[in-house]
């Protein structure tokens, strides 16, 4: 176990508070594939395909993804022989390190992309229901606490009840919303929106959009002509396209990053709910099928449990039950 080891001292450099954030998000996810793994492990001794194939169907009830379920037993045979692994009991910590690899190219890319020398924009898209507006009230109050001076543009005009939503979020942070009737065009709302932050010298416009119209043409469409006024009118922005999926829907949330990554060229995914589901494994499938990092992710409801994502906190909290047993052997003797 001495990746796992090694990831527990990466753990002790950062914040306690978010450590345990991930750890108590993951509880529903991690109760399932501990559970399963070590049951895995202990049927079998010894590295061999059953192992494999029965690691296949864990990894796929988890929401990992066909895709890269395969990609990462494929890792996972290739390591196994060159490093000459024959207990599954010793593979644990290869599957993590594995993992780890899949998860986070670059230390830099979970982080927003922060405009330093002027008006940041930041395009906020997804299905009606992944828990959008929420997202958008929650990252403007964090950048807001961080000493920003933010603004709300409320674009998703046609869903009821979406505009009083979010100037719900704009009273309980203190951020002012700019808004249209219900009804009007988005494309108008997120033009005023810009004029008020160019006017106001404000660092952080974020943009709530639309997650249904009549269909997806119209949709994608609409997005498109967002991204145009926002673009004519800030050179180099959207600064960020975040794309908010709900973890709760697994390989559903897979279909719409690629529908909405046509359109919207996303940057970013935002994952709702990851503590509500207990197959957060669709975090690796975005990421690896995708290549779309997962930059933010909802780990409750409050407003503080809008977390940067972090890959070593999440292996952790994924994994920190497999290794359980081991500590406490290890402590005992």
């Amino acid at each position: 176990m001495d990746f796992f080891n090694k990831l527990k001292d990466k753990l002790t450099g950062k914040s306690t508070a978010m450590n345990d954030k991930f750890k108590d998000g993951l509880t529903k996810t991690r109760k399932t594939f501990a559970e399963r793994m070590n049951q895995l492990v202990k049927r079998y001794r010894k590295v061999d395909e059953d192992f494999f194939d029965e690691l296949e169907e864990v990894l796929i009830e988890s929401d990992v993804g066909m895709n890269t379920v395969m990609d990462l037993v494929d890792r996972l045979k290739d390591e196994s022989r060159s490093r000459n692994i024959k207990d599954t009991d010793k593979l644990k910590d290869v599957i993590v390190e594995v993992l780890a690899e899949f998860l986070a190219r670059d230390n830099e890319e979970t982080k927003l992309n922060i405009n330093p020398n002027g008006l940041t924009v930041i395009l906020v898209v997804g299905v009606n229901g992944a828990g959008k507006t929420t997202t958008v009230g929650k990252l403007a109050g964090r950048l807001k606490d961080e000493g920003k001076h933010v603004l709300l543009a409320a674009a998703d005009t046609f869903r009821a009840g979406a505009i009083e939503q979010l100037q719900v979020w704009g009273d309980r942070t203190g951020i002012d919303v700019i808004k249209h009737q219900e009804g009007s065009d988005p494309a108008s709302v997120v033009y005023d929106a810009m004029q008020a932050a160019k006017s106001r010298n404000v660092d952080v416009l974020i943009c709530d959009t639309a997650g249904r119209l009549q269909n997806k043409v119209n949709l994608m469409k609409e997005l498109e002509k967002i991204k145009r006024v926002i673009t004519r009118e800030c050179p180099g922005a959207p600064h960020e396209v975040l794309l908010v999926l709900d973890a709760t829907t697994g390989q559903n949330a897979l279909s719409q990053a690629k529908l909405f990554r046509q359109a919207s060229e996303v940057t970013g995914i935002a994952l709702t709910k990851l503590d509500g589901t207990a197959k957060g494994g669709i975090v690796l499938a975005i990421r690896n099928e995708m290549d779309i990092p997962v930059k933010l992710v909802g780990l409750g409801e409050q407003l503080n449990d809008l977390q940067t994502f972090d890959a070593d906190a999440f292996l952790y909290g994924l994994f920190s039950e497999l290794f359980q047993n081991e500590n406490e052997d290890t402590e005992d003797q």
